[in-house]
């Protein structure tokens, strides 16, 4: 009997919890039906994965409705129209906004309403002619649409990574260190050489900066000379251009004034050529005759004597 009772009170555990269980389903889809439901229809311009009939509607965080259908738009395939039934008490206006959110871990989507000013005029859902309401892209499916972009680019960069990895590169890397290493050992050697070489720079570094200040010196100097005594010195030279100018226009004043005298005397000098010409042959005969008298004075002054005839 005991056995007997055992299975008896399972069964009639069983019986109550299913009858429970059958009793909250028809209040839960009583009240379901017996709300009053608006209905829309969102309209993606990209991909809806993860997104299905029955998957909740939020209102910024709180669900307020579900997904009732999901379907392409004929006239353009790469549109999709997602019809949703929202709770009427909660008022859907023309400002507000549209999008996706992940709903959990499984990538499982939900469709998400936000904004909506109470100024702006309320859309009503009606079933059979529905509002539609454009999405916008969230910050989620830009990223699950640039994720092939990235996976590419991963790719590409393994595959650089694989290829400056190789192993000639290896090599190459290593012989770079071993010289590297020849080089810096063969430095830490001459340690003593580089640090006189150093002090020698240093020196230079310093006559530079001593050449450098006396030229500047000399600058300075330079240019006190040009401000103090060249300006004495533009001074008097402009000073003796004036009277270069005005001796000039002196001259050619006193040259108009007597342009006719000046055309008398260019004749009259015009008139002496001939005397001229007269006095250099006169001259030319004198000097023959003084060259004669240097030779012969005798002959010259007196004349040769007359040769006598020889009688045979």
């Amino acid at each position: 009997m005991e056995p007997r009772a055992h299975h008896l009170i399972i069964g009639l555990f069983t019986i109550l919890a299913f009858a429970a269980a059958l009793i909250f389903a028809l209040w839960l889809a009583k009240s379901s039906a017996d709300r009053e439901w608006g209905y829309y229809e969102v309209v993606f311009d990209h991909a809806v994965g993860g997104l299905s009939e029955g998957n909740p509607v939020l209102y910024s965080g709180v669900q307020i409705g579900d997904v009732v259908e999901l379907r392409l738009d004929p006239d353009n395939p790469g549109h999709v129209r997602v019809l949703v039934r929202v709770d009427q008490s909660v008022p859907i206006r023309e400002n507000t906004r549209a999008g996706l959110v992940l709903a959990n871990i499984t990538g499982s989507m939900s469709v998400q309403f936000s904004g909506g000013s109470p100024d702006q005029p309320e859309l009503r859902g009606d079933p059979d002619n529905p509002p539609v309401i454009v999405a916008e892209p969230s910050a989620f499916n830009n990223f699950v649409a640039n994720g092939e972009q990235l996976l590419t680019k991963a790719d590409q960069l393994l595959t650089s990574v694989t290829e400056l990895l190789s192993s000639s590169n290896i090599e190459n890397t290593a012989a770079i260190l071993q010289n590297t290493r020849e080089a810096t050992d063969a430095m830490l050697s001459r340690r003593e050489q580089l640090t006189a070489l150093l002090e020698r720079f240093d020196a230079a570094a310093i006559r530079a900066e001593e050449a450098a200040i006396k030229v500047s010196r000399v600058s300075d100097n330079a240019n006190e000379l040009l401000q103090n005594d060249g300006q004495q010195v533009l001074e008097s030279m402009d000073r003796a251009l004036g009277v270069i100018y005005t001796t000039m226009a002196r001259i050619d004043e006193l040259t108009r004034n007597n342009q006719g005298a000046v055309d008398a005397g260019l004749q009259g000098m015009g008139e002496l050529e001939p005397a001229l010409r007269e006095l250099r042959a006169t001259l030319r005969s004198l000097n023959q005759f003084t060259h004669r008298l240097e030779q012969d004075p005798r002959g010259t002054l007196f004349g040769s004597e007359t040769m006598k005839e020889v009688t045979q």
